[in-house]
């Protein structure tokens, strides 16, 4: 089943009334629990307890990469035979596993319950659960609950629905003056990066969410201003804003020009001259833009088609047209929330196909006809893509590998260059 909104032709795209075909049918994308393989390494002294079947177990196991004798900060409660024929209960079985988790592992300060979608695990009540435990567990650990489910969550929802778990544990910031929360999960030498630059302006009340250990969770308030790192979050600056904080509206930042006009974004918030912010940040611009450089030759007038998968499609395809002159057949997205991409879409050519949700096949078929030089999508489709002719990116790389800012903007082009470069060598 599928909807088109009329198209309104314009230079660029108008972020109220672009053309958007709405798409309800079948899907080919991750599950929210894929979320826990970089959320385990940011929040240190946090561990992810998934409740659910043996295929969730695999899932993350072999998602994560992580050796069977090493010590992750992730694991599963895995719903048995005794569960499911009703001879144990489910809620005492979960009690004891944490109890026996907890016991072994002293460095535990913050566990998730991460509900899934087995059947048996949809009827437990895991906030309830979560309360209880951590009425009996606290001041040592605090227990929360969130859903990886694949029927309520796509890949990086799964962040999302933890952040959004978190932001009730906030404290509330009792200093005066504006703070800077930057929102989202970042590779520590990112997040660094972007700290140093936003403090070098002026700015130097800063805090990032997740906090790297979940004893240093930010205070915040109503002179708090977030920035979003990841377009995913929808959930999570609603439970924000519910608290005070007011969210910045800005591209996300994703090569050099998205990187400028995000750090723009907190410059003017905080009131930073402009002089002072061209002093900053002119010279790692520069090498962003020289950076890109060396792969624009490579993309610059090759066309690609996203299929939708981790929500970062219309920012990458903003950075691919904007600063590598990519050509944009297709840009589909799990879900488009307007208010947070609408600098976006203003900066995408008036021409974009832009989809919602998924119909795989008749997205398949308008991939056939497209004949797109590069089509970025997830794991499951790209070997058969492959198998029909077609140049695939996988998406998921993008989100587990630091594309953030400036330093890392010639590696985000790399990582759409090396495709094509590779099939050339196929083909000679």
């Amino acid at each position: 089943m599928s909807a088109i909104i009329p198209i309104r032709k314009a230079d660029t795209l108008d972020c109220t009334n672009a053309s958007v075909l709405s798409e309800k049918g079948q899907r080919e994308v991750f599950c929210g629990l894929t979320g826990i393989i970089w959320l385990h390494r940011k929040i240190q002294d946090a561990f992810f307890l998934v409740v659910g079947s043996r295929t969730c177990a695999h899932l993350i196991q072999s998602a994560a990469g992580v050796m069977i004798f090493a010590e992750p900060r992730f694991g599963t409660a895995i719903i048995d035979e005794r569960d499911l024929a009703g001879i144990a209960d489910a809620n005492d079985e979960l009690d004891r596993v944490v109890s026996e988790l907890l016991t072994r592992r002293q460095d535990i300060k913050l566990l998730f319950l991460v509900g899934s979608c087995p059947s048996e695990v949809i009827k437990l009540d895991l906030s309830r659960a979560a309360e209880r435990l951590s009425r009996q567990y606290m001041p040592h650990t605090h227990v929360l609950s969130y859903s990886g489910s694949g029927i309520e969550t796509t890949f990086t929802q799964g962040e999302d629905a933890c952040l959004a778990a978190l932001v009730p544990t906030l404290p509330p910031r009792t200093a005066s003056g504006k703070h800077l929360l930057i929102v989202g999960t970042l590779a520590d030498v990112v997040e660094d990066q972007i700290g140093s630059l936003l403090r070098r302006m002026g700015i130097e009340q800063i805090d990032f969410f997740p906090p790297r250990r979940s004893t240093a969770l930010p205070a915040i308030g109503p002179g708090t201003m977030c920035l979003l790192a990841q377009p995913f979050l929808a959930d999570t600056a609603k439970q924000l804003e519910s608290r005070g904080v007011n969210r910045l509206s800005a591209p996300f930042p994703l090569g050099a020009e998205g990187t400028t006009q995000w750090l723009q974004a907190a410059a003017r918030a905080f009131d930073i001259d402009q002089s002072q912010f061209d002093s900053v940040t002119q010279a790692p611009r520069q090498r962003a833009q020289q950076s890109i450089a060396h792969h624009k030759a490579q993309l610059s007038g090759k066309s690609i088609t996203f299929l939708p998968d981790s929500q970062l499609e219309i920012p990458l395809a903003r950075f691919l047209f904007q600063e590598l002159n990519m050509v944009l057949m297709e840009v589909g997205t799990p879900y488009l929330h307007r208010q947070i991409m609408a600098p976006e879409l203003l900066q995408l050519p008036s021409s974009t196909r832009l989809s919602e949700g998924q119909s795989l096949e008749l997205q398949l078929d308008r991939c056939d006809a497209d004949q797109p030089d590069l089509i970025v999508c997830g794991l499951g489709l790209a070997n058969p893509l492959e198998a029909k002719g077609f140049t695939t990116k996988w998406s998921i790389e993008l989100v587990f590998t630091p594309i953030q800012g400036y330093e890392q903007a010639g590696d985000l082009a790399g990582l759409f260059s090396r495709p094509l470069a590779r099939k050339l060598k196929i083909v000679a």
